[in-house]
């Protein structure tokens, strides 16, 4: 599975504002229920209780949350840059500026774990992250998640 099969291109955030954890779940909940047409409270609800099993902040400035969503027809993503990079409680301590939203249908089962495996692949190489970092538009944020699809792919 590679991130373009699921990834909203159109709804890429290149300087997200956030604050916290909080308001950013917050945000991004609101962002695929606008997108989705769903409701974002029960989109909010799953990522919340996801967190409570434990952080989905990666490391290396990256937070992967995510959610099985009742309601949802197929697996989508939506990515955002923070303006200003946020306390996460991620793995290695660190603060979260890169952040991949990934839900799923309840029922996604391997899906769901092929999709978070695409994600992971992305942002796994060194170079990837710093042109994330330093992509300022949506379309130069799209290039670099297309180009490190297809360099995952080959």
């Amino acid at each position: 599975m590679q991130l373009t099969e699921f990834l909203d291109f159109d709804a890429i955030k290149p300087a997200l504002s956030a604050g916290s954890k909080r308001s950013l779940l917050q945000q991004l909940a609101n962002l695929a229920g606008q997108r989705l047409q769903l409701d974002s409270a029960p989109i909010l609800e799953s990522l919340s209780e996801r967190e409570k099993l434990g952080s989905t902040g990666f490391g290396q400035g990256v937070a992967i949350p995510h959610a099985k969503v009742v309601g949802l027809a197929r697996i989508y993503c939506l990515f955002a840059r923070l303006a200003e990079p946020i306390r996460y409680n991620a793995i290695d301590g660190g603060p979260v500026d890169l952040v991949f939203l990934l839900l799923s249908p309840p029922d996604a089962g391997a899906d769901h774990l092929k999709a978070l495996a695409a994600v992971s692949r992305v942002v796994r190489p060194g170079p990837t992250l710093e042109q994330m970092r330093g992509a300022r538009t949506r379309d130069a944020l799209a290039a670099v998640l297309m180009g490190a699809d297809e360099r995952d792919a080959a």
